[in-house]
């Protein structure tokens, strides 16, 4: 008799004439060789050789404004960091390979003024889910909450979104939970020292302090919320920033403007809605000297505040944006401007601003704002890996503002991937909306 056992082409052929308590030992022992052999060849087969790195991104378009690169360039990401930026990289494996020839590559995008809440809600939205519409891969809450909810909001909402959070903390206690109902009709709701508490409790993801100065907002209380967020502002110290939303801003438009410090920022600089950055077809003075003594100006698209004709403008004669962003919420989702992030980089490519340009205003001008995290809004070597890679679509294209007007356009921007912190987490599958 003789059995043979077959496995990974190694043959074991057992005698069994002879003893058959000896024949029994002889063949659990080579059958245990045999074992050994097989595990080895397959841990071997199987292994092969480990991969080096965990992302190749090769032959893309790669425009990094912090550095003044722009060119085809492969770009090597492992553990969380860039590791290598170069022409060619030919020496390396990756467990995933992304063909990025014909694309942009550049940092990931960074929106300095959403909204961030939960599924269901009436203004905040879940942002991790809007990543292959919006390719970004840092958001900033632009006043949600108030000093009351702000614990609970970032370690129940914002603590767990693999979108990178950080925030500005609303003025008034009741932030914009109620909305849209106003939340500074009552300036008792608007403590200096509380916010200033909140904010330096919390100064590793709260940016500063946010404020709507709007005249249904904050009533007979003119600009005192605004004066009372500089102050926690200035209590807090440390670079402490006010976000001063405007549209029908109470009093003379030019009085807010001078009480704004340097490094505050002016969102909806492009708003019709009441008083104007241009009143008269003129860039107010006050807004131009705003500028120039270092007030940001944030262009806060969102569902009602951006007008074409104000933008250009205000842009022909100086008023340039710093940041794009796009204050998405759950009403502007819906609106014809489409303010999603790349839409509202694609208007002002059409406005005439350069690839290099709407890319700087939105990775590294708003990274070096929040301040936070080294070489955010970089594609440098060492930095965190947060990666967007855009299409740019040549077609006719028609864009819409907040007010029904509408500009044609040659192309426009489309997400493709987006890798945050070294993970792929999004990619378009060729999906359109809201894009043509």
């Amino acid at each position: 008799m003789s059995g043979i056992a077959e496995r990974g082409r190694i043959d074991i052929v057992v005698d069994m004439k002879s003893d058959s308590k000896l024949s029994r030992r002889r063949f659990l022992k080579l059958a245990a060789v045999a074992t050994a052999t097989l595990c080895s060849k397959e841990t071997r087969s199987s292994e092969q050789v480990p991969f080096s790195y965990d992302i190749l991104i090769r032959a893309g378009d790669v425009i990094d404004p912090s550095q003044a690169l722009h060119g085809i360039r492969d770009i090597v990401v492992h553990d969380g960091r860039i590791v290598r930026v170069e022409p060619e990289i030919a020496d390396v494996s990756a467990r995933q390979v992304i063909d990025a020839k014909g694309k942009l590559v550049i940092p990931g995008l960074i929106d300095m003024h959403g909204h961030i809440g939960l599924k269901g809600e009436s203004l905040g939205l879940p942002v991790d889910d809007l990543m292959p519409f919006t390719a970004v891969t840092t958001c900033v809450s632009a006043g949600d909450k108030g000093y009351p909810d702000f614990e609970s909001f970032r370690h129940g909402i914002l603590g767990k979104m693999q979108t990178r959070t950080f925030a500005f903390l609303n003025i008034s206690r009741l932030g914009l939970t109620q909305w849209p109902a106003p939340e500074l009709l009552d300036i008792n709701d608007a403590s200096v020292d509380k916010a200033a508490e909140t904010v330096s409790a919390h100064s590793d993801i709260l940016i500063g302090l946010k404020v709507r100065e709007g005249r249904q907002i904050v009533g007979k209380n003119g600009l005192e919320p605004l004066r009372r967020a500089i102050k926690a502002a200035e209590k807090v110290g440390r670079g402490s920033r006010v976000m001063c939303h405007i549209g029908k801003a109470p009093g003379d438009l030019s009085d807010l403007l001078d009480l704004l410090r340097p490094g505050d920022i002016l969102t909806h600089v492009y708003s019709s809605s009441g008083n104007n950055t241009v009143q008269n077809g003129k860039v107010l003075p006050a807004a131009l000297a705003a500028k120039a003594r270092g007030v940001i100006i944030d262009v806060g698209h969102g569902k009602g505040s951006f007008d074409y004709t104000i933008a250009e403008a205000a842009i022909a004669q100086g008023l340039l944006p710093d940041t794009l962003s796009s204050d998405l919420h759950v009403p502007s989702t819906k609106s014809p401007g489409k303010p999603y992030l790349p839409w509202v980089m694609s208007k002002f490519l059409n406005l005439g601003f350069g690839l290099e340009e709407v890319v700087a205003m939105t990775t590294i001008n708003p990274a070096r704002i929040i301040g936070r995290i080294p070489n955010l809004g970089t594609l440098k070597v060492s930095a965190p890996a947060d990666v967007t890679i855009l299409e740019s679509v040549e077609q006719p294209c028609t864009f819409w503002d907040t007010k029904n007007h509408s500009r044609t356009g040659k192309r426009f921007l489309r997400p493709v991937v987006v890798i945050r912190d070294g993970r792929i987490v999004a990619r378009s599958s060729g999906m359109t909306i809201p894009y043509p």
